[in-house]
């Protein structure tokens, strides 16, 4: 972990101070545990917002209404283990078309996002969830969805403009921080928000996962969905 000199922590497991460099000894330690175990506190109560995943709508969106983008973020599962929950193999060769899912180690988990337009992280976030969570984002030219799932069920579901169809075994569990991100208003209604990056505050606050610029630029463990349904 590297906390900067704004105490955020950019995930490289690598602990830097600031700016105010000093010698220091074994007796300065406790106050410098605690000002470390402060400032991950402080990290921690800052909540995902929209402006937390422009970064990542931009990767996968050409700036006018064609939006190609399905993640997953899944809590305590390592990238190996995420990709094996869904039957891709790790390293297989991307063949055909090309389609694969990618795994990126982040904080607090895992986060796959999938290249090809079969949703199969989505549909197989529940698989993912065991024994933990995993909340799930979808959005194409025809699909707009959330869904979060606890140890293999699934907990609440909802179309981006249609939340109040929103489904599952306690469908207004995430009420609170739906609301706050503007996820209630539906399609037809002011204030509707027309983007995915809500719904990806909300998978990161749901879940507890994070997943950061520099993360994503990192080498990921991929693997190839040529042979899931619904590409066979």
């Amino acid at each position: 972990m590297r906390i900067d000199p704004d105490g955020w922590d950019d995930g490289d497991g690598m602990i830097r101070p600031g700016s105010d460099l000093r010698p220091w000894s074994l007796s300065d330690l406790p106050g410098k545990i605690t000002s470390i175990v402060a400032l991950q506190e402080v990290h921690a109560m800052v909540k995902a917002n929209a402006a937390t995943y422009e970064w990542l709508y931009q990767e996968f969106t050409d700036g006018t209404d064609e939006t190609w983008l399905c993640a997953c973020f899944v809590r305590d599962v390592a990238p190996n283990e995420a990709l094996r929950r869904i039957d891709v193999v790790p390293g297989s060769p991307l063949i055909g078309e090309g389609f694969g899912v990618a795994a990126l180690p982040a904080k607090g988990g895992t986060v796959l996002i999938e290249y090809g337009w079969g949703g199969v992280v989505y549909s197989r976030a529940g698989l993912l969830s065991a024994g933990s969570t995993a909340a799930a984002v979808r959005v194409t030219s025809e699909d707009k969805e959330f869904a979060f799932h606890e140890n293999g069920a699934l907990t609440t579901a909802f179309e981006l403009y249609f939340y109040s169809g929103r489904q599952g075994a306690e469908p207004d569990r995430l009420e609170s921080d739906v609301a706050d991100l503007a996820l209630h208003v539906d399609l037809d209604a002011p204030g509707y928000v027309g983007n995915p990056t809500p719904a990806l505050a909300l998978a990161e606050r749901v879940t507890g996962v994070h997943l950061s610029p520099a993360a994503y630029k990192r080498t990921a463990l991929v693997g190839s969905t040529e042979h899931l349904d619904p590409y066979v």
